[in-house]
């Protein structure tokens, strides 16, 4: 079950398209930017597809408008990632305010934590569960009569093939007209298709880079995954980079304040290292010394002749007596 996935992973590369026909067809719901979720409320109902009776959805509001509103709804949902201690951090002060970039990055990991729990519903009614709401029903009905309209609009065409069929059987009454519409020389699109043709290998180009840089982060992060280097203060750093889930410059910032602080703990070790080392050095050669001294007074008592000795013990003897009168 995945709760905490770095940002270059898989689940962060699906496109805006392919997020709104999941929720739209998980929840049916009727949605057509990822952005008009940022009040929490889809959210919490899309938890509660996965683990159904774990949110109290009536104290979810699918009618905020307001951010107070809106942070009530977050803190149901936060509750519920308590309950399943499930660690996302939910950046509420980015998601109220209706960016983009940060609610399309959440609704990536709830897509991707939503298929890792069990691949699929089973015997869910959205339109069930959301009666419970603050405004449910409301979004229940909205949603109907967007699909009646979009039924409508289907139906259209075919209203429109039967005309264009009337017109053709008038048109075959008057041959002439048809002569004349063909003697019209057809629109140039060569242009067009070499744009087409062009902005086709571009987006190629920009895929393969996009692969060959994910590719290489990926070898990266593995490299950073091996038992003999994983708890060094440079791999943290680097790991602090590749699983930050914002775009604060901050988070360079605190890396580089990680090894920084590792260099400065070894520059204050590396003195009181050295000194013992001096002070070892320093005491080997007095050590040496007295040793080469004991060795020279014991062969100059050995090269003495036995007259020798004596005479230095009788001088030492009378030095140390008192005089003797007569």
């Amino acid at each position: 079950m995945a709760t905490n996935i770095g940002m270059m992973d898989s689940a962060y590369f699906v496109g805006r398209s392919e997020i709104l026909s999941w929720i739209n067809s998980t929840l049916q719901l009727n949605l057509s930017k990822v952005e008009e979720a940022c009040s929490g409320a889809v959210h919490c109902q899309l938890m509660d597809s996965v683990h159904p009776g774990m949110v109290p959805m009536h104290k979810v509001n699918f009618d905020a408008k307001n951010e107070y509103e809106m942070i009530q709804n977050y803190k149901v949902l936060q509750d519920v990632f308590n309950k399943l201690k499930i660690t996302k951090h939910i950046e509420v002060s980015k998601l109220v305010k209706g960016r983009p970039l940060d609610n399309l990055e959440f609704m990536q990991w709830m897509k991707r934590y939503c298929d890792s729990v069990n691949g699929g519903l089973v015997n869910y009614n959205p339109m069930e569960r959301r009666e419970a709401c603050k405004g449910g029903k409301e979004t229940s009905k909205k949603c109907l009569q967007s699909q009646a309209s979009s039924k409508g609009s289907t139906t259209a065409p075919k209203v429109q093939s039967s005309h264009n069929a009337r017109r053709n059987d008038v048109s075959s009454a008057h041959p002439s007209n048809q002569s004349v519409k063909a003697s019209k020389p057809p629109c140039p699109v060569p242009a067009y298709d070499a744009q087409v043709t062009e902005l086709k290998l571009s987006v190629d180009s920009l895929e393969k880079e996009r692969d060959f840089y994910f590719a290489k982060l990926r070898d990266i992060e593995i490299l950073c995954q091996s038992p003999g280097i994983e708890n060094l203060p440079v791999v943290a750093a680097m790991k602090r980079i590749l699983y930050s889930t914002d775009d604060d410059a901050s988070v360079l910032a605190e890396a580089q304040a990680m090894v920084s602080l590792h260099q400065k703990e070894a520059e204050h070790l590396g003195p009181i290292a050295e000194k013992s080392t001096d002070e070892k050095e320093n005491s080997d050669p007095q050590k040496r010394k007295n040793i080469v001294n004991l060795d020279v007074d014991a062969v100059g008592i050995s090269t003495l002749s036995p007259r020798q000795r004596l005479s230095d013990a009788t001088d030492v003897h009378c030095s140390g007596s008192p005089l003797m009168t007569f």
